[in-house]
């Protein structure tokens, strides 16, 4: 059957309508079609969206406590830029063959907490705790060694002109801005952790230590010789 121009752009306009009527109620994109509805609609296979992070996230204090939100934390020290920062400076002093080459793999573990300190639902809290084992440099013996910071944060999220006087379990956590991030909040604590110079725990793992022994081993071994030999001669 032949079909006159007429038709065929009447019938072209027709599948335009339709098709865009389709695409307002679904969403196009390249290679599938994806309900606008998103989880809700009964069409095409379900696809889960990205999950967040978190401790990433800028939300108001009131919002964090309210949501009674719990934070897993299991973070490279990489994503901690400050704190990442500070650790590589300390290990630039190290000669190049020295220098631990996977510091950034490092990983930050810990858990927080969010919720009110009173029954008003005024005062904002986080708690929890996180722990990471980072490198860094001993200011005695000048080798790399694992320090392991640790900190317990028991914090009010309280605003510059807010108070919370009668809470000394906790400690007073001024918010700069309307938004609170939680990575924030781990990094300078963490931060605050690093010794002022750290050295080893252990002082047999020390070098500086060792070292001391050496000498002193070998300044009293001639007189341990010539004690042994004054004792054959007697």
């Amino acid at each position: 059957m032949r079909m006159g121009f007429a038709y065929v752009n009447q019938k072209l306009k027709q599948r335009t309508e339709e098709f865009t009527r389709f695409i307002g109620q679904y969403g196009y994109f390249p290679g599938k079609l994806l309900p606008e509805a998103f989880d809700t609609s009964g069409v095409g296979p379900y696809h889960a969206r990205a999950m967040g992070n978190p401790l990433r996230e800028r939300r108001t204090a009131a919002d964090w406590a309210s949501s009674s939100q719990v934070i897993e934390i299991a973070e490279k020290i990489s994503s901690f830029e400050g704190l990442a920062e500070i650790v590589e400076a300390d290990l630039a002093a190290l000669d190049a063959e020295k220098r631990p080459m996977d510091w950034r793999a490092s990983t930050v573990l810990g858990e927080l907490r969010f919720g009110f300190a009173d029954g008003d639902h005024s005062i904002a809290t986080m708690t929890g705790h996180a722990s990471v084992a980072v490198d860094a440099v001993c200011q005695r013996c000048l080798e790399a060694f694992q320090l392991t910071l640790e900190i317990e944060p028991r914090l009010l999220l309280l605003g510059q002109q807010e108070e919370g006087e009668g809470y000394d379990d906790f400690e007073v956590w001024e918010l700069q801005e309307y938004a609170f991030r939680p990575l924030d909040a781990v990094q300078e604590m963490l931060i605050m952790a690093l010794p002022f110079a750290a050295t080893h725990d252990n002082m047999a793992e020390c070098k500086a230590f060792s070292t001391e022994d050496e000498v002193a081993e070998e300044m009293t071994t001639p007189f341990a010789d010539l004690r042994s030999q004054m004792k054959q001669n007697q």
